[in-house]
């Protein structure tokens, strides 16, 4: 039996059956869906594209995956390549893992780390936002700051060296004064927070926040694992305030299979790289590098240049804003849009319930959860489809 996430099992309803997918289409038996959420916002280019699938084929008739521990091999070396190219600054040194959780686990150990490799046994703080989510894995979750996902924690207790602040300026400004000569790293999702509720902030708060890291000495750490690869609006949003550490994951094998990156820069590498052989970072996920993973997502960053996926991205934002404006109804506290994301804030979970169903009738896969309605489709959606998600999410409060 499959044990499904984040759901009760004893009372689940029955999972919709998909035997075929292609483009935007997720198909059931006897229904044909557009799924509005890109498999948990991983499945940028759509599903079975010809170029993805034709590469993949390819590599795998050479071999599929070898580990990374005293070996090496081309797919692996040339995405770490494209991506020391495409990054901006000095963020060039490409760890890989095989999920974005573990992503974030490997970021907040170098960041704690790089500080013990300097002798600098006071940082042990971790600066992290309210609504945060980071993953399900254990330091992940500390650095997260949701109940509905993370209740489980309490029974450790609260963890004193994990602080959590509102997106406000001046909380910033207090943290740094208070804690900022004992924190290792400040952790965000940068102007977008997805599992959290879809909450959008500035970015004057993350200029200021690169700004007291550089006078505190903290390493500022972007968790793009949801927002990279244009779903901001922005190719990454480490190009308009560049990190220290950035982590990607989902589309960066445009959904194919499961694998993320953590990326530092050349001062957090060299905190690693010297004669001293405790001073290695001691991590090594089985998948790493994985071969398969690799070349998806080298096909997936072509793609995304060789197409423009950022005009695309613009259009779906228009396109989203236009149909949104002014739309109110009872029940709904918010509308929000940024880039490919569109989130109707409920005034309770009570006003989302039965909203799948209902999408699901009229020929769209959604996955609203607690009180919002929200839409991140793949980037190659056509006009036509995307408004027909947006009337869906709009029906549902006739």
């Amino acid at each position: 039996m499959i044990w499904y996430p984040y759901t009760q099992m004893k009372n689940m309803k029955t999972p919709y059956q998909i035997v075929k997918a292609e483009g935007v289409y997720l198909y059931t038996k006897d229904k044909k869906l557009i799924d509005s959420v890109s498999s948990w916002w991983s499945a940028i280019h759509g599903y079975n594209h010809p170029e993805i699938n034709d590469a993949i084929i390819s590599q795998i008739h050479r071999f599929s995956h070898v580990m990374l521990g005293g070996l090496t091999h081309e797919p692996a070396q040339r995405l770490s390549a494209k991506l020391s190219e495409w990054l901006p600054g000095s963020l060039d040194y490409c760890f890989f893992s095989d999920s974005g959780s573990v992503a974030v686990e490997v970021a907040l150990k170098m960041a704690l780390q790089y500080f013990i490799n300097r002798g600098d046994s006071r940082r042990i703080m971790t600066l992290a936002l309210e609504h945060a989510y980071h993953g399900d894995t254990f330091r992940a979750m500390e650095a997260g700051d949701d109940e509905d996902y993370h209740f489980i924690l309490k029974a450790c207790g609260k963890n004193e060296n994990i602080i959590h602040i509102p997106t406000s300026i001046n909380a910033l400004g207090k943290a740094f004064a208070e804690y900022g000569e004992r924190l290792n790293c400040f952790i965000v999702e940068p102007l977008l927070q997805c599992a959290g509720g879809m909450r959008i902030y500035g970015v004057d708060f993350l200029t200021r926040a690169r700004e007291l890291c550089d006078k505190y000495g903290v390493l500022l750490i972007f968790d793009e694992v949801a927002t990279g690869f244009g779903r901001t609006g922005n190719r990454f949003v480490a190009d308009i305030v560049t990190p220290d550490i950035l982590i990607l994951g989902k589309a960066l094998t445009a959904g194919y299979t499961g694998h993320a990156v953590t990326v530092a820069n050349e001062k957090v590498f060299k905190g690693f790289c010297d004669d001293d052989p405790s001073h290695a970072l001691m991590h090594g996920p089985t998948f790493m590098g994985n071969a398969l993973a690799c070349t998806a997502a080298l096909k997936s960053i072509e793609l995304f240049e060789r197409d423009d996926y950022l005009a695309k991205i613009k259009r779906i934002e228009e396109i989203a804003r236009e149909s949104m404006r002014n739309f109110s109804a009872r029940g709904v506290k918010e509308v929000r849009v940024i880039g490919g994301c569109i989130c109707i804030e409920c005034e309770s979970a009570e006003v989302t319930r039965g909203f799948q169903d209902f999408a699901f009738d009229n020929g769209v896969f959604s996955r609203p959860f607690l009180k919002y309605i929200y839409a991140m489709p793949p980037y190659i959606i056509t006009e036509g489809e995307l408004l027909k998600i947006i009337n869906v999410m709009q029906r549902w409060f006739a």
